[in-house]
């Protein structure tokens, strides 16, 4: 039995959890950046693995058509970081992606080739 002097909860009343749940931060975006070259990385082999389905063949020299993605993804990566944290010092990250985003330009057309060999 209840005290007199205390008040019974209202059982219509919700209870209030804001107070409770810890406050939202985002992702870094160094972590976005690596979430998306992930996703390109999935976009790619779910192609390959419908072509395989489809035709029942699977495709052979794509290595350097592959690492494409990683290498943009690589300079792109290098930029974000210097953008958020600083490090990489300025000249070091612009020298180190203008070098991986010129490696993807090269690495490019040898893995076209590669991949109309196939066809």
């Amino acid at each position: 039995m209840a005290k007199p002097n205390q008040t019974r909860p209202d059982p219509n009343q919700q209870p209030d959890h804001r107070e409770e749940q810890p406050e939202y931060i985002p992702a870094s975006p160094v972590k976005r950046t690596m979430a998306w070259i992930g996703i390109v990385y999935m976009v790619i082999l779910l192609c390959l693995a419908t072509f395989y389905f489809y035709t029942g063949r699977m495709l052979g020299n794509l290595a350097p058509l592959l690492t494409v993605p990683g290498l943009i993804g690589l300079g792109a990566l290098i930029l974000v970081s210097w953008r958020s944290t600083g490090h990489p010092r300025r000249g070091l990250a612009f020298g180190l992606s203008l070098l991986c985003f010129c490696l993807a330009a090269f690495t490019l057309p040898i893995g076209l080739l590669g991949l109309m060999s196939n066809f």
